[in-house]
């Protein structure tokens, strides 16, 4: 036991837990990428706010949530542990000019975290914070005709206390009463203040992982002639370009779809 404690203490360990996290972080990237691009749809927020409805209610879903936010936590806080830990072991900077080819984003991994860090914080407390432990987010009811496939929607006020959503079937009409969080984005990214920080931090995030995805496979000991070179391409095409563009793309288009 003393020995496996001592594995994870050393850097080494560090650096394995830091990988285990941010690899199960960029999985988390890809689902919630692809339950966000819901807010595209033309259906008045009914297929988002149903997606958000589902992730804050689905037990096993919720489990996976605060094991995120531990993975969030630990590999934030393993890094500025590693980090300080190598400046105090070379707490002078050498006489000569390193001439290594490591790339910028890999010299600044710390500062790309601090600033997704800092995002992560501002946006959970704008919408994860607010839309389950305040009244600020109201309510939508969709009714949908399952034959015609037509649907309404109108603001709804619980008159219960601690409602927190109702599906039901009338007559061939499915009744859908769920929080209204599609509002409450499209309000956020109605703000170009907001919009430019939302900007920002995926463009952070893109450098970021531009390094951080193939960095992890390495600290794994996952490296193989043949196979290395297509993790690169999708750390490259996957992780640097396409999630980083999908996020950034949804305030920059609500923000010019409605002004």
């Amino acid at each position: 036991m003393s020995e496996f404690k001592q594995t994870f203490n050393s850097s080494i360990g560090k650096k394995l837990i830091m990988a285990l996290t941010g690899l199960f972080l960029c999985t988390f990237l890809i689902v919630h990428l692809a339950g966000n691009l819901q807010l595209f749809q033309n259906d008045e927020g009914y297929a988002f706010n149903v997606y958000a409805n589902f992730l804050t209610h689905f037990p096993p879903i919720e489990v996976v949530a605060y094991i995120l936010y531990a993975c969030i936590v630990i590999h934030a806080l393993y890094a500025l542990i590693l980090t300080v830990k190598n400046q105090k072991a070379r707490p002078v900077k050498y006489a000569t000019v390193n001439e290594s080819p490591a790339s910028w984003s890999s010299k600044n991994m710390g500062l790309l975290g601090s600033i997704l860090l800092l995002f992560i914080v501002i946006h959970m407390g704008d919408f994860w914070y607010k839309y389950k432990f305040t009244d600020t987010v109201g309510f939508k009811e969709y009714r949908t005709n399952v034959l015609t496939n037509q649907r309404t929607v109108t603001d709804f006020i619980p008159q219960v206390k601690d409602f927190e959503h109702s599906f039901t079937t009338e007559n061939d009409v499915e009744i859908v009463r769920v929080k209204d969080l599609h509002t409450k984005v499209s309000a956020s990214f109605s703000q170009w203040w907001y919009v430019v920080i939302y900007v920002i931090a995926m463009g952070a995030l893109s450098f970021h992982l531009l390094h951080g995805f193939q960095s992890a496979f390495r600290s794994l000991g996952w490296v193989h002639r043949k196979y290395t070179p297509i993790v690169e391409q999708i750390g490259i095409w996957l992780f640097a370009v396409i999630i980083p563009l999908g996020f950034a793309a949804m305030p920059v288009v609500y923000f010019f779809m409605h002004k």
